[in-house]
């Protein structure tokens, strides 16, 4: 990766402010910076950090109810944010180009692919159309995607999700723009797309002399991507240096709460989030708004605003963090301490409480899986791992409840479990609760939290109201939400907060078996980690059993017990976690574990 800047910068970024409209209460504010033709900033910072609305002001556009109110950013000598929206419309896509995190929304359904990517070109002015589809062919060559007559002609629902990205990634770069904006493009995708994306990012920027700053939460895979990181915390950016020096040197208390809360496929670490909560934005404090959450606070970091004090000085930027005590933040302690392996458990009599025998599963015509043999532990979590498209979760919604077209036999302690939901018992429907990825889909957006956690109670349970309402407070507290949470609906929530709403929800049919399917995928690290911690709560507390389907192997090592490997529809490698991870022996999960994102990336 390149440490030295070119002499002009593609993108310089100053004195940032973005206001909520009408008022003087700043989203973020303080947020320079400058990238090099070439070069990529990572962007990290958990929800609500402001990273994104950075990257969207960047394109002179804000979301509904906000304002950029002060600051610039300069490209190729024109300050965007100067613009009127019919120039600014213009240079969008020539001066600065934008990808977002969900191809699927990105893409319209109803038009092919080359279609698409022609209507970028043409609103740039690219004619003729002989010209239009040679660059067409060559970008998607460039992201490794076939670039015939048959593949332009395709819609964006038959192509893969990693296929769709890549679409999405190459529209950003086919007008060859200075800057491009990358908003969490690899959210979701498997470990080994993901690194193929990210591999392609890089490449692109280098060859088109691009400037790409890349959003993301996720600090581990930002580390093996990013020449350079910057860190944002509640609007404001608290730290920026070299990829390696944030990784091994961070300067910052956040920074370093960070690295600590990052599971690690290698070791298995100790599960914690970040303490402390950020308070509402308008009860920003005035000094540093790290403050009430920091183990070195003293006085005189509340007393002002806290300005940028220099780590280290340097032609690539330096390194500068937001903290009066960058002396001291390597004293912290990491959060997330070594364990060692896991405690062996023996595996009669409890082997084959939840028991999957000859499982297989298709959607119309096409067979996904084929001969599934598992056999889950009582009280233990057990992983499924594997690619898009290896079939894990059709498995877990087999067993959910959730898919129908299925042969073989499933069994819960003992007792088989019909496939389909609406042919299942009341019991069978206790026994056995999913958990989605989604939490904001899955929760409906017009009943309050305490209302979707009382329906299984009063439907399943058949408690009367009095009793419903009772056991929701439980609930709310076995999941560390405030009780007052019951009368909020789910847009009043955060992320982490929806997605312990629908695990207390899972829990109300006090379940024997939880299906999680994903459900940290889309997590900041530090939500993450408590989602996790919970997990491994309950299980501990209640005797859980739990079927956990996961394509991140790091998360893998935190939670689970056991593992099961799944590659095209069947289980190629399954075992106690520890061995499976420390010494693979099939050649897909050392696939897995060799693209699956670590901080030594970046060393």
């Amino acid at each position: 990766m390149s440490t030295v800047r070119e002499t002009e910068p593609a993108v310089i970024v100053s004195g940032l402010r973005v206001d909520l409209d009408g008022r003087e209460v700043n989203i973020v504010d303080e947020v320079s910076f400058e990238v090099a033709p070439g070069e990529i900033l990572g962007l990290i910072g958990e929800s609500g950090s402001g990273k994104t609305t950075v990257g969207t002001a960047m394109l002179g556009y804000t979301r509904p109810g906000t304002e950029i109110s002060a600051g610039s950013v300069m490209i190729d000598g024109v300050d965007l944010l100067q613009l009127d929206e019919r120039r600014l419309r213009s240079e969008r896509g020539a001066l600065v180009s934008y990808v977002p995190q969900d191809p699927g929304s990105a893409l319209n359904p109803v038009l092919r692919i080359g279609t698409q990517l022609e209507e970028v070109l043409a609103a740039r002015g690219v004619e003729p159309r002989s010209e239009r589809l040679a660059r067409i062919r060559k970008i998607l060559e460039e992201v490794r995607l076939p670039n015939d007559d048959a593949f332009l002609k395709r819609y964006p629902h038959e192509l893969s999700g990693g296929q769709q990205q890549r679409v999405v990634i190459a529209a950003g770069f086919v007008t060859s723009p200075k800057v491009v904006v990358l908003d969490e493009p690899t959210t979701g995708l498997d470990v080994t797309t993901q690194a193929h994306v990210l591999t392609m990012v890089r490449e692109l920027c280098s060859s088109h002399r691009t400037a790409g700053v890349y959003v993301s939460h996720d600090l581990a895979v930002v580390a093996g991507l990013a020449d350079r990181i910057a860190v944002m915390y509640y609007g404001r950016l608290v730290e920026i240096g070299r990829a390696d020096e944030i990784t091994t040197g961070a300067a910052h208390p956040y920074t370093r709460g960070l690295i600590g809360v990052i599971p690690d496929p290698d070791t298995r670490r100790e599960l914690h989030s970040i303490p402390g909560r950020v308070t509402p934005i308008d009860e920003r404090p005035t000094g540093c708004v790290f403050a009430d959450r920091c183990a070195l606070v003293q006085p005189a970091c509340r007393a002002a605003a806290i300005p940028l004090y220099t780590v280290r000085e340097g032609d690539d930027g330096g390194h500068v963090a937001r903290c009066r005590r960058i002396d001291a933040v390597h004293t912290l302690p990491l959060l997330g301490g070594e364990l060692g392996p896991r405690e062996a458990k023996p595996a009669e009599p409890e082997r084959g409480f939840l028991s999957i025998r000859g499982l297989g599963a298709a959607y119309d015509k096409k067979q996904v899986l084929t001969g599934i043999d598992l056999e889950v532990p009582k009280g233990l979590v057990t992983a499924i791992v594997g690619e898009s498209g290896s079939g894990k979760t059709t498995m877990a919604q087999c067993i959910g409840g959730l898919h129908t077209q299925a042969t073989g036999e499933v069994f819960v302690g003992g007792a088989p479990l019909t496939f389909g939901s609406k042919h299942r018992t009341r019991e069978e429907l206790m026994a056995v609760q999913y958990i989605f990825q989604n939490a904001t889909q899955s929760l409906n957006p017009r009943k309050t939290i305490g209302d979707s956690l009382s329906e299984p109670l009063r439907v399943l349970r058949r408690m009367s109201r009095a009793q419903a309402e009772a056991r929701v407070v439980e609930l709310l507290e076995d999941v560390a939400l405030d009780p007052r949470y019951a009368s909020r609906y789910p847009t009043q929530l955060s992320g982490g907060e929806r997605q312990r709403a629908t695990i207390a929800r899972a829990l109300a049919a006090d379940p024997q078996v939880l299906v999680c399917d994903e459900i940290t995928s889309a997590l900041d690290v530090s939500v993450q980690a408590s989602v996790l911690a919970l997990l491994q709560h309950l299980r501990d507390e209640n005797g859980l059993t739990m079927l956990f389907v996961t394509h991140n192997l790091a998360v893998v090592r935190a939670i689970a017990d056991r593992v099961a490997v799944l590659n095209q529809g069947v289980i190629v490698e399954e075992g106690p976690v520890d061995d499976v991870l420390d010494s693979p022996q099939h050649e897909y999960t050392k696939s897995l574990l060799y693209n699956t994102p670590t901080l030594s990336w970046a060393q």
